[in-house]
């Protein structure tokens, strides 16, 4: 922050805030952390992402996920579940029993950002890539 801009209020982007705030108050790690550790780890937001297009199963889910472990699928799944931003449904119309995953009302909100964090990754995945390749370039 340059001295220029030292001790003015700043609006905050979300705009559930009623009122400018320091760029301090923007980084309530104690509130934000929580929710951020449910959702922003790699294999949650692309569980969510697979989920937002269509009910999926297990297998279909690993499937898409390349690279996921069934662990690390049981276990996100699970977690999702809980933070109800996916719902589990036993499907008994199958045999063997199948179980089918789909989004919640709370989970699609996250579609969005989501969206918005794809595009950006699309569009900045190179660059990060070239900066990635002249830090190793350099460091070495």
């Amino acid at each position: 922050m340059s001295a220029a801009n030292e001790g003015l209020p700043v609006k905050a982007c979300l705009p559930h805030r009623p009122k400018a705030v320091s760029s301090e108050a923007l980084l309530d790690v104690e509130k934000a952390r929580p929710a951020l550790e449910q959702i922003a780890n790699k294999w949650s937001v692309l569980i969510l992402t697979v989920l937002c297009t269509r009910p999926s199963r297990f297998n279909e889910i690993m499937r898409r996920l390349d690279g996921i472990t069934h662990k690390a699928l049981a276990d996100a799944l699970k977690r999702l579940e809980r933070n109800g931003l996916i719902r589990r449904e036993v499907l008994t119309t199958t045999t063997p029993v199948g179980v089918e995953y789909t989004i919640t009302s709370l989970g699609r909100s996250l579609q969005q950002p989501f969206e918005a964090l794809y595009a950006w990754s699309m569009t900045y995945g190179p660059e990060l890539e070239r900066a990635q390749e002249e830090y190793d370039r350099v460091r070495d």
